[in-house]
């Protein structure tokens, strides 16, 4: 279904939505918006015959994201978070810090969370905590010339692969309950993600990501 297909459902899905209001057990949410994720990067060395200290850094990414949610309990609920592709830029770090763009990568971080909503469902502002899985799949890895001559001086150029992981995350956040069917939402969630870098050159790097997301976005209550 096209983008066109996809919106005129929705307006039909929340034109035809029962007059339930507060979000209590068994209602559904649907949430856009847009997260930042940082890396809070703690680099591992490049393997040998790399320069000892070889290390690299990440910089930050901000994409639309989406959501969903269904409230077990007026209390209780379980949320799935998507979004598009985060571009991620590397770095050079530790005794090659300076040396520029090392490479890019794309994540794709889709998170299942349950979370417990303090106060009772009708309250305007719900405070609430997380705790769920990430699955971290990372693509088009591109190293630049750079990252080879870095890695493989003379050699054809250099291309790595970053490996898929399946991470726990923590969550917090809060909800102000706009009206009676849209609310807006805050979010910040740290996962705890370590993953392995592996070179066309034969080298590998041990890499402890730990990013961080902040969130906010726009919801409706079904």
């Amino acid at each position: 279904m096209n983008s066109v297909g996809k919106a005129v459902a929705a307006a039909a899905v929340m034109a035809l939505a029962s007059s339930a209001s507060a979000q209590s057990a068994g209602q559904w949410t649907a949430k856009v918006g847009v997260a930042e994720i940082t890396p809070k990067v703690k680099s591992g060395d490049v393997s040998a015959p790399a320069l000892p200290g070889t290390k690299a850094a990440i910089g930050s990414d901000t994409k639309p994201i989406f959501s969903f949610s269904y409230s077990l309990t007026d209390n209780v609920t379980a949320e799935l978070d998507l979004g598009m592709p985060f571009k991620h830029t590397l770095y050079g770090a530790g005794s090659i810090e300076g040396t520029g763009k090392l490479g890019t990568v794309k994540a794709l971080p889709p998170t299942m969370l349950v979370q417990y909503r303090f106060f009772k469902p009708e309250a305007m502002l719900r405070p609430y905590l997380g705790v769920g899985i990430t699955y971290a799949y990372f693509a088009k890895e591109t190293g630049s010339g750079q990252m080879t001559a870095i890695s493989d001086i003379g050699g054809p150029p250099t291309t790595f692969k970053v490996k898929n992981k399946l991470a726990g995350s923590l969550q917090a956040g809060l909800v102000y309950n706009i009206n009676e069917r849209w609310f807006a939402d805050v979010a910040y969630i740290k996962t705890f993600l370590k993953t392995k870098v592996d070179f066309s050159s034969g080298q590998t790097q041990d890499i402890t990501l730990d990013p961080q997301v902040i969130s906010f976005g726009i919801g409706y209550k079904f």
